[in-house]
């Protein structure tokens, strides 16, 4: 990892120090994508079976996994990693549970009243990665808040085989509809809808480089999608108090899970950040996936700040998707911190808690987009409306406060629509 003395750089070269890995379609992803679409579009779930062959080798006679298939699914899983997922389970819903909306109903003026009420979105299709690593811990994080939101339909697209895990993780959330579909024709099968595939109204869940596309072309075309995506990052700031094996184990926790990763280490001590180097060639060398976290640490750094503060402040430019914070005194800087997804406080909460089981959720903004948007919780899966209800004498004491200013931005049909009904209470109409 390259190491920067914060303080040396000029405002430019600190620019560039935190900037991401650029992440960006090829035109030959997009074209494919775009290929794929229009595949789904024209030929429903004939091209799915199509793309489920050529990408996934797979041949299959439904797109729909039966109950048999997801009770077989449930007699392979081992006892103990039941009782692992069930008490993930546990703690995600009670953190979820924990996040429904409070009831709004004031009266902002005399015969005024205002209430905020919150519906679900109906139908949510959730997307979960296959392959090498099959993101069960991503069917708990989306299943069970939208349980809890109240969606009516929840549907659930993974490429075959579907892990075990997989299967058992969505049974045990209650999701209903499995389909063994992978990739960017997925996602368009759930914008969209075939004859088999229902459409849904947001879709939610990780991906590569096609599924991500996929994500942002729907989203253009209509349908919402959770948040914008982009490769897992880690950033943690640490003390001379830290213990240097942890905090490698961090860095490494995010290296592992792609070339394009980045891991940030701010300390004000040198010392620190040495035993850090250290500890990383030591662990890393264990890793069943090595070469992929030597090849996210070419594109990390550490820095070396002044104190403590400006190790925060460095933190709250960068925005991380998560921030792991090992201080003497972690929650003192909570106050100070202002951009992350995710914060993981003191030596014994590392990354790898919320990733499965604390009970925060583990869909997270990414690539500085914390500075603007939030985590993935129960308000994504419900949408908020507004309702608004006068009394006669609430509408007569309101009425020439909206003329005048109707009347300022020459918008004559709202004045009008308050004045013909004022005039006829004074008619006495």
């Amino acid at each position: 990892m390259q190491t920067l003395i914060w303080n040396d750089l000029t405002e430019e070269e600190k620019k560039q120090a935190l900037t991401r890995p650029a992440i960006s379609a090829s035109a030959d992803i997009k074209k494919a994508v775009e290929n794929i679409a229009e595949l789904v579009k024209s030929k429903g779930d004939s091209a799915l079976f199509e793309l489920t062959e050529k990408f996934d080798r797979v041949t299959r006679d439904s797109l729909v996994v039966s109950p048999q298939e997801i009770n077989d699914a449930i007699n392979r899983i081992p006892e103990e990693l039941k009782q692992a997922i069930q008490q993930a389970k546990r703690n995600i819903t009670t953190f979820h549970e924990a996040q429904k909306p409070q009831t709004v109903d004031v009266a902002t003026q005399e015969g005024v009243r205002c209430q905020l009420l919150t519906r679900p979105i109906q139908r949510v299709g959730l997307y979960i990665p296959g392959g090498s690593a099959p993101l069960f811990s991503t069917v708990l994080m989306l299943a069970i808040p939208a349980k809890i939101a109240g969606c009516q339909q929840i549907i659930l697209c993974s490429p075959p085989p579907i892990a075990d895990e997989i299967l058992y993780s969505a049974n045990l959330c209650g999701v209903e509809k499995i389909y063994t579909i992978g990739g960017a024709q997925a996602v368009f099968a759930m914008a969209n809808g075939t004859e088999t595939v229902p459409q849904v109204d947001k879709i939610f869940g990780p991906g590569n480089a096609f599924v991500t596309e996929a994500k942002r072309q729907v989203q253009q075309q209509g349908t919402a999608i959770d948040m914008p995506a982009g490769p897992s990052e880690v950033l943690v700031i640490a003390d001379e108090f830290a213990d240097p094996d942890f905090v490698a184990s961090d860095l490494l926790s995010q290296a592992e899970h792609g070339a394009d990763s980045q891991v940030i280490l701010v300390t004000p001590s040198i010392e620190l950040a040495q035993a850090t180097e250290t500890a990383i060639e030591q662990q890393i060398a264990k890793l069943p996936r090595e070469q992929t976290a030597w090849k996210a640490l070419e594109n990390s750094r550490i820095f070396i700040g002044e104190d403590l503060r400006e190790c925060v402040n460095v933190s709250n430019q960068y925005a991380p998707e998560h921030l792991v914070v090992q201080v003497e005194n972690p929650r003192n800087l909570l106050p100070f911190l202002d951009n992350a997804g995710s914060i993981f406080l003191g030596a014994y909460s590392p990354e790898s808690m919320g990733d499965y089981a604390s009970g925060t959720n583990h869909v997270l903004p990414t690539y500085a987009y914390t500075k603007t948007h939030s985590s993935l919780g129960l308000a994504d899966f419900s949408k908020r409306m507004t309702v608004q209800e006068l009394s006669p004498q609430g509408f007569q004491q309101l009425a020439p406060t909206v003329m005048k200013m109707a009347e300022a931005e020459k918008l004559d049909a709202h004045k009008q629509a308050v004045s013909i009904r004022l005039a006829k209470i004074n008619a006495g109409i």
